[in-house]
């Protein structure tokens, strides 16, 4: 299907193609002048314009405001500026055969936090050390073009266009080269269950948005629409095809809303894998919701409940998604024993297990510890969050840079509202427009090499060791967990906060 938004072709023009429903009259306007399309089906307007790499372009509607592509492969000047033209299959990267899920250890990073430069570049130098530590990918935060220079990128509005701050389309494709040139694969965290705050745009194309479903973050994206459908399908194929993405992990699917046949999430899955078939889907699951693995036909789900019973043993929070759990040794004896296994993706830390909480906090590294070694040593995918390998002391907090001064505030408000009840905190929520929150949560790299020996070993006992796990104790009067794989035995103390490994 011919791609929405403009392509370069080789004759020298660009092909464009826009779903405007809302619209009877269409043109590409820029500063050669202005270049009517033709209406066609289903809202659909296309055709041909005088226009190459680099130029900068919006759409007229109905001969009146000019907005963005809603699928703009580059935004230089941030989500109010023009749209410009990039040729994306010139930034296609040599062939790369990245890992399969059995080989799978993901390292989840923040492009603007993770190095000093903040950028797509500047992650490069950084990747080494990954490979040798024993990752197998990095998992990119969203990198689509949001508001600001900086954000957590869930709250994205051009999700075709890398975000300028973070180095761009080039950027993208040089650190993804980069990566591959180190055997890690990519993978990129996508947002199809919601557009972010400031979204007048797409409104103004056509109806991108439902009031039959409701999702904790904004109006539900309306995947009835034909449109709608190929702005998200067609936004996972140009991340695999042009940029050589051997992933995409989707957030919170539970709400991507869908009542036709097949899902959009399903028929995304097929349209990927016709560009590359090893292409990796995982599928994020606010509750272990195992859809996306028996209907759509993806590889994996992200499931934060092993997570959960984990952190409850070790701390005692109830609030909030810990209220289900107890904090007994069964309570995770019961995670462990899943039956899909690798098909699950586990973690110690991840981003919303840690910026989600109130001030950004880490688990000390005591606790962190004894918390990483079941997660390794489980049958599950492991996932490691930026900094974790070495025991980052630094906070990560939920930082934004709305440029709506409105939106701003209610995005202040809200995160004070979210920690107002819980009785565990008694403080000031840092300020997500504040750049020093931003600041907080660089990494520093001031964590310990020994634990960073010890994660290394642990994903190696991983790939040498039967992925057969055996529970050989849980006590509860201990609070002592024992499991074993192959010849070794994992002893997990949560009274002494200790862990041994024997044989």
């Amino acid at each position: 299907m011919e791609a929405l938004g403009l392509t370069p072709t080789d004759a020298g023009v660009c092909a464009a193609r826009v779903w405007a429903p809302h619209a009877g009259d269409v043109a590409v306007v820029s500063p050669g002048g202005r270049h009517p399309l033709t209406p066609g089906d289903e809202g659909f307007f296309a055709g041909e314009v005088p226009l190459g790499p680099g130029d900068r372009y919006r759409f007229k509607l109905d001969g009146g405001e000019t907005w963005p592509d809603p699928c703009s492969r580059s935004q230089p000047d941030g989500v109010r500026g023009d749209s410009h033209v990039v040729d994306t299959a010139a930034l296609r990267p040599a062939a790369f055969a990245g890992p399969t899920l059995d080989e799978l250890v993901v390292y989840e990073l923040h492009v603007g936090t993770f190095s000093d430069a903040g950028t797509f570049d500047g992650a490069i130098p950084h990747l080494a050390r990954l490979a040798e530590l024993g990752v197998t990918a990095i998992e990119l935060m969203p990198v689509g073009t949001f508001p600001g220079r900086r954000g957590w990128g869930y709250d994205g509005l051009y999700t075709w266009a890398p975000q300028e701050s973070y180095g761009g389309p080039a950027g993208l494709a040089r650190l993804a080269a980069a990566a591959h040139e180190h055997g890690l694969g990519v993978i990129l965290d996508v947002v199809y269950n919601h557009i972010g705050p400031g979204n007048e745009a797409l409104r103004a194309y056509g109806p991108y948005f439902t009031d039959r479903h409701t999702t904790p973050w904004g109006d539900a994206v309306d995947y009835s629409q034909s449109g709608v459908r190929e702005w998200a399908i067609g936004n996972a194929e140009l991340w695999v095809r042009d940029y050589g993405v051997d992933g995409l992990r989707l957030d919170a699917v539970h709400s991507v809303f869908d009542d036709g046949e097949p899902h959009v999430l399903a028929e995304l899955a097929a349209r990927v894998r016709a560009l590359n078939p090893r292409a990796l889907l995982i599928s994020e699951m606010g509750a272990p919701d195992f859809r996306p693995l028996d209907d759509w036909d993806h590889d994996a789900l992200w499931v934060d409940s092993l997570h959960h019973a984990l952190h409850v043993a070790l701390t005692g929070e109830r609030e909030g998604y810990y209220a289900e759990f107890d904090g007994s040794m069964r309570s995770i004896v019961d995670e462990l024993r899943r039956p899909q296994r690798a098909r699950i993706v586990s973690s110690a830390q991840n981003h919303d297990q840690v910026g989600n909480r109130a001030v950004g906090d880490r688990l000390p590294p005591a606790k962190l510890s004894l918390v990483q070694s079941v997660v390794l040593f489980s049958p599950y995918t492991p996932l490691l969050f930026q900094g974790e390998e070495a025991a980052e002391p630094a906070p990560f907090q939920f930082f934004s840079d709305h440029v709506d001064p409105a939106i701003a505030a209610a995005t202040r408000e809200g995160r004070r509202r979210e920690f107002r009840h819980f009785a565990g905190f008694h403080g000031e929520v840092p300020d997500p427009q504040d750049p020093a929150t931003f600041e907080r949560s660089r990494l520093t790299r001031a964590g310990g090499e020994a634990h960073r020996d010890e994660i290394a070993r642990l994903l190696r006992l991983r790939r040498e060791l039967p992925d057969q796990l055996d529970v050989v104790r849980a006590d509860e009067d201990a609070r002592v967990l024992e499991l074993r794989r192959g010849d070794v035995t994992l002893v997990a103390d949560f009274s002494r906060e200790t862990v041994e490994l024997r044989g």
